[in-house]
């Protein structure tokens, strides 16, 4: 069933241009140049209840424009978009009731107040009953490991608690639908992995449709099998990760481990050195080279261990990006 069905989308920013000094500014009370950006250019996708789905891109690619448009704080300049049934834009009350947009950037949480003012004061404007209340509110507590935290000031909570109650804070109306745009900004690597498994749980015992935005390739490997990516407002991959490695990786990275030290120079002809010491070395090995550049070095050289695996998921979106500049 499609819980998310976008067609033929498009979203332009008209953009005003003046000179500068006090005669560009007297000058455009009359006339001003503009340009129209396109921030979303005639995208196309949909998507089944319980995904969770990467929406990835570089900066300015129109990620978070697209995530608005979905949630109705945007309207779209053209084309159709259906969330569970409804016109975002139009803003419904039963719309609203299930969805949720999860903004890293952005703080919904009362700064003075202890987190659970906010949540007391989502469950009145979501009508959420005192029984569903109290048990949303323990079994995401309990996820999040924040019971202890709850009482107190925002203000002196560090950027993971409040990362944390920010996400509680959302999600006291177990929405049927989750945006989530860059929810592990700014965390270090221990609770970037927390955040992680709590929308992995979240996801399955939900059965929520997620679509997640991140600058983190950490985020897209571990929580999402398929991927849509964006880039300069197009579409230009929408499909399972494991097919974007196979479609666009270009090597392989090779591991070698040496009993005995080699010579950097004898290692250059197999591929790209990445890494090196005369016991270690990371060779960037072109995709069909790779079995018989592995074979050679087991047959020439003291190899205690040696590990073939697909280039880091980075490495192929950057090079996706690289041949869309255009």
């Amino acid at each position: 069933m499609n819980i998310i069905s976008v067609e033929h989308f498009y979203r332009y920013f008209r953009i005003y241009q003046k000179q500068p000094g006090i005669l560009g500014s007297f000058k455009s009370l009359f006339k001003r140049k503009h340009y129209d950006s396109k921030a979303v250019d005639d995208i196309s996708f949909k998507i089944d209840e319980g995904e969770l789905v990467g929406f990835i891109g570089p900066n300015g690619a129109g990620k978070t424009t697209t995530l608005k448009c979905l949630s109705g704080l945007l309207f779209p300049s053209g084309g159709k978009i259906s969330v569970l049934g409804f016109n975002p834009f139009e803003r419904k009350k039963e719309f609203l009731k299930q969805i949720s947009l999860v903004m890293g950037q952005k703080n919904q949480l009362w700064w003075d107040l202890p987190p659970n003012e906010t949540f007391l004061l989502n469950k009145e404007i979501y009508q959420v009953d005192d029984k569903k209340y109290k048990k949303i509110i323990d079994e995401l507590s309990e996820l999040l490991d924040v019971g202890e935290i709850l009482n107190v000031q925002v203000r002196k909570l560090s950027l993971g608690q409040r990362m944390k109650c920010e996400l509680i804070a959302s999600l006291i109306h177990t929405p049927k639908v989750l945006f989530l745009d860059e929810p592990t900004i700014g965390l270090d690597v221990v609770m970037q992995k927390n955040l992680r498994k709590f929308v992995k749980e979240y996801n399955k015992k939900y059965n929520s449709t997620i679509i997640l935005t991140s600058h983190y390739m950490g985020d897209v490997e571990e929580l999402c099998k398929r991927i849509i990516i964006i880039n300069l407002g197009k579409i230009i991959f929408d499909g399972n990760l494991e097919d974007i490695i196979k479609k666009y990786a270009v090597n392989k990275l090779l591991t070698v481990f040496f009993d005995k030290p080699v010579d950097r120079s004898k290692l250059t002809h197999f591929g790209e050195i990445k890494e090196y010491d005369p016991l270690k070395v990371k060779l960037a090995v072109p995709i069909g080279n790779s079995r018989d550049a592995a074979a050679l070095i087991l047959k020439n050289y003291p190899v205690e261990d040696i590990n073939i695996e697909d280039p880091e998921i980075e490495t192929i979106i950057r090079h996706i990006f690289e041949i869309n500049k255009t």
